[in-house]
């Protein structure tokens, strides 16, 4: 996505669409200071309801779904929707090779495990609360 790119919509002021596997599924999702947050393991899509005639408007991307998806990677099958973190579009500051977001991984739901195992369980290993030097 570029600078002239609006979020809500998927395209720029030039007509540029997005496609989701190829720009969006898989990738990297950093926060505003360049912090890793997750990867897109999802979408959601508003306005591809037909009104009967067979015309529908373009579908829009209303949220980033991420999780721990990995051992249904792994042995098959699907992740309960309920167990996703949900990332707002209207969060997504930029689409490229990552997705950059407008706010720090702190204020997201999706990073709350690896601060649940920094406070509860790094912290406590003697040298785990600062930087290494």
């Amino acid at each position: 996505m570029s600078t002239s790119e609006h979020p809500s919509t998927g395209t720029d002021r030039g007509g540029r669409l997005i496609d989701a596997r190829l720009h969006l599924l898989d990738r990297q999702i950093l926060d505003c200071d360049g912090v890793p947050v997750a990867t897109v393991d999802d979408i959601e899509l508003s306005g591809i309801e037909s009104d009967g005639g067979g015309t529908s408007s373009a579908p829009r991307i209303e949220v980033i779904l991420t999780g721990s998806t990995l051992m249904t990677r792994i042995f098959g099958g699907r992740l309960p929707r309920s167990h996703l973190h949900r990332i707002t579009w209207d969060d997504i500051a930029e689409i490229g090779i990552t997705l950059r977001l407008r706010v720090r991984s702190e204020s997201l739901d999706a990073t709350w495990p690896e601060r649940w195992v920094r406070d509860q369980i790094i912290s406590r290993i003697p040298g785990g609360r600062h930087a290494p030097d």
